[in-house]
């Protein structure tokens, strides 16, 4: 599944929900059972979000820490200050983990209570310091039926930090067992971890031209400096999923692991109260997004 202008989501979502992260020694090893695979069905949403994975090369020095009241970490751009760099620990954790968190925070929801098919409002299912937006799900076979522009209004309780998945793609065993994901092609062989994110990685690359603003300000660099990995990770699907509802037809609610997702998000520290605009866009195919935020 991708996100972007399209999506294709899963994962539960911040503090209080489980994420299950393996060692990376561990990644070449861990494998799930092979299939002959035919379909080739990439889901993406119409939010910048991303769903399937690519491997990052993480430069840089050991991570800062960015946690909440905290006024010192490390931000990049706008006359606030508000985007966290990508390589900083913020609220105790890293842009990869909070990357499989809010999958599995879009995976847990019902479509019929979902902010990302516009079911329910942006506080559906939000919880802790960090609260998850994105763009809007659908089925990158049918591009058309995502629309273009989406345009949402969303409260946002005062010291909340932000984090969006601005467009990305997520593969997952259930999803390869049945036919959903990059199936035996090469180099999907073995079914490994290693080779979903392979998988991720492919139709990551797809995407071009993703942008975001914040009250205005571009972040510098975005598709350089805020590419993600998620860590490996589980989700919980409930009954009426988002996986059925963009066409992954097969896969029953329950809880499945292993996951990974590839894509670029951004960790906004807390906004101050009162009014405030962030758009995200892309092409893959093209998609804007903007969120009218009231902070209080």
């Amino acid at each position: 599944m991708s996100t972007s202008l399209e999506h294709c989501g899963r994962r539960q979502g911040d503090a209080g929900w489980a994420i299950f992260p393996i060692p990376a020694s561990n990644e070449g090893r861990k494998t799930v059972k092979k299939l002959n695979l035919s379909k080739r069905n990439y889901l993406a949403s119409v939010f910048v979000l991303g769903g399937v994975v690519l491997v990052l090369a993480m430069l840089g020095t050991s991570p800062t820490s960015t946690m909440a009241g905290d006024p010192q970490g490390p931000k990049v751009i706008g006359p606030d200050s508000v985007v966290v760099d990508r390589d900083s620990v913020a609220y105790g954790r890293t842009y990869g983990e909070w990357d499989a968190s809010w999958w599995q925070w879009a995976v847990s929801l019902p479509v019929t209570s979902h902010p990302l098919f516009d079911t329910a409002d942006c506080s559906a299912g939000q919880t802790g310091p960090v609260w998850f937006l994105g763009e809007k799900f659908c089925n990158l076979n049918n591009p058309a039926a995502c629309g273009s522009t989406i345009t949402r209004t969303c409260s946002v309780p005062a010291g909340k930090a932000i984090y969006i998945d601005l467009a990305s793609a997520e593969d997952s065993a259930p999803e390869e067992a049945n036919g959903w994901g990059c199936g035996n092609l090469p180099p999907l062989l073995q079914g490994t971890i290693a080779e979903m994110r392979q998988c991720a990685e492919s139709i990551t690359n797809g995407y071009t031209d993703v942008s975001a603003e914040i009250d205005g300000e571009v972040v510098p660099n975005l598709m350089e400096r805020f590419r993600v990995q998620s860590i490996v990770f589980g989700y919980t699907l409930p009954a009426n999923n988002l996986l059925l509802a963009v066409g992954e037809t097969g896969i029953p609610q329950g809880t499945y692991f292993p996951a990974v997702d590839e894509g670029w998000g951004l960790m906004l520290s807390p906004l101050r109260p009162g009014n405030h605009v962030v758009q995200f866009s892309g092409t893959y195919p093209l998609f804007h997004v903007t969120y009218d935020l009231t902070v209080e």
